[in-house]
């Protein structure tokens, strides 16, 4: 009786482990800045670039729409259906959590970084 007991508590231990190690695997999302390797994933990615402000974005029955580029200059639509981020038109990278798909990247989560009102301007730090 105490062996099956042992045998059970491994049993259950072992399910959990895997469980775990499962969605471990699934909720790790990795960083890419080449959006031409984006292109050609077929999982979920965090892409970073900079918002391409000479190419117009819009934002229509909670759809935002707006193109990143990246480092090499390759550009990539990307729609996100949400609230335009607040801080967006004065960012100076986006990072976008979400999948390429059908010519586009369909973003599910927008992260932008902003310049730091706290760095010193360029006037203080030459006096």
């Amino acid at each position: 009786m105490k062996k099956n007991k042992y045998i059970f508590g491994i049993g259950i231990i072992s399910v959990f482990l895997g469980i775990m190690v499962y969605l471990f695997t699934q909720s790790n999302i990795g960083y890419e800045n080449d959006f031409k390797k984006i292109m050609s994933y077929n999982k979920p990615i965090r892409a970073t670039g900079s918002w391409v402000k000479e190419r117009d974005y819009s934002y229509k029955n909670n759809e935002f729409v707006f193109y990143m580029q990246d480092e090499a200059g390759t550009q990539m639509k990307v729609i996100y259906n949400g609230v335009m981020p607040n801080n967006f038109e004065h960012a100076t990278s986006v990072v976008v959590t979400g999948r390429y798909e059908n010519g586009y990247f369909h973003a599910k989560d927008i992260l932008t970084k902003c310049p730091s009102k706290y760095q010193e301007s360029d006037a203080v730090a030459k006096s």
